[in-house]
């Protein structure tokens, strides 16, 4: 008899990587690759859409406030079949800029401010996390319910 090293479960059902220009460019082909992974995966359509907002504006940010010359942005996405999440990341070079919403003393009026308003409202969770060596990574989750989790 040959002792076996245990396996723990691979929980991540699905993972996606991919690293892209820190430019607006780079931030709609973050948002068009994501929709195609969700729909690859089988996750539902209201899924998708909450997904895909909030990959297009935590892209946009990276490329816009996150910049830094020569550096890309990593979008990251996972679903975890055993905690039932969908989980956005997006990480850039910049950790010393962390996300905030714009203050302003009339939220409707400002131009801009809003995007992280949108990613709390569709997502269930998010927040940051230091990516070393200087950057962040802003992730937002998304509960996926069982039958959102076909293999």
């Amino acid at each position: 008899m040959t002792p076996t090293t245990p396996q723990l479960p691979n929980s991540a059902a699905h993972s996606f990587s991919q690293l892209l220009s820190s430019t607006r460019r780079g931030a709609r082909l973050a948002r068009l690759l994501a929709v195609g992974e969700l729909h690859a995966w089988g996750l539902s359509p209201n899924v998708i859409e909450r997904a895909e907002h909030i990959v297009a504006e935590l892209a946009a940010n990276a490329a816009v406030h996150g910049r830094v010359r020569g550096r890309s942005f990593r979008l990251v996405l996972r679903v975890d079949t055993t905690a039932g999440t969908l989980r956005v990341a997006v990480s850039d070079a910049r950790g010393d800029r962390l996300p905030a919403p714009a203050p302003t003393a009339r939220p409707e009026e400002a131009e801009s401010g809003r995007g992280l308003l949108l990613v709390a409202a569709l997502a269930d969770r998010w927040d940051t996390e230091p990516y070393p060596p200087s950057g962040k990574t802003v992730w937002a989750e998304l509960d996926v319910v069982a039958p959102d989790l076909r293999e």
